[in-house]
Formats: C-alpha cells, structure tokens, sequence
C-alpha cells in the first residue's frame, strides 16, 4: 500500500528541496549592493507621497468575504444543474438533497441580513 504513495513523497521530496536550494543559492551568489536609493519603497516611477499603509474599513473585507463564500456557493449549482435529469430517474433523493442545500445558503444570508453585515455606512 505504501508504494502507492511513493511517486507522491517524491514530487514532495523534488519540490522542497528545489524550493530549499533556490533560497540557499540565492542568498550566496546573490548581489548584496545596498544603498539609500535601492531601498526606497517604488510606486510605479513616482516617489511615494503619505502614507503608505491604508486602512480599510472591515467592512469592505466582511462584504469581499461574503461575496467570496456566497459566489463559491452558487457555482455549486451548477453541476447538480447539469447531472439533474440523469438522477432524477433514480428517485427524487438530489432534489431534495439541494433543497436542503439550498435552504442553508438561504438561512446564513438571511442571519447575515439581519444581523447588518449588508449594510454600508
């Protein structure tokens, strides 16, 4: 059994010790020329003006995040969409599996509604 697992211990093997002898190699021969200029911060040839850290309301991340889970969440339909027939023959078990998937998405925006994470100020 433990041979069935070999070609993956290798690739794992080949990538870290590739990833350990890029650092390495880069560290030795790479080029140590430090001056003031080489170490200012670059933004797009122009010389940085304020602040450079921006704070962002959590907001915004909240609304990305909820996006983000939401969107993932939908494409899942789509397979079920697309095999919907082919297993509908065999009883109505994926309908109702997706009813109740669906009535879970439909559960956490609702509490994520109600509890204001919509809303923008």
């Amino acid at each position: 059994m433990i041979e069935n697992y070999l070609p993956i211990f290798i690739v794992f093997i080949v990538a870290a010790g590739f990833t350990f002898v890029s650092l390495i190699m880069t560290h030795l021969i790479g080029p140590r020329i430090y001056n003031p200029v080489k170490m200012m911060p670059y933004e797009s040839g122009v010389d940085p003006v304020g602040e450079t850290r921006v704070r962002f309301s959590i907001r915004f991340f909240m609304i990305a995040l909820l996006f983000i889970i939401f969107d993932i969440e939908i494409i899942f339909l789509y397979p079920w969409a697309v095999v919907f027939e082919d297993f509908l023959a065999a009883g109505p078990f994926i309908f109702f599996e997706m009813v109740v998937f669906l009535a879970i998405l439909v559960f956490g925006f609702v509490y994520v509604w109600r509890n204001g994470a919509l809303e923008w100020e």
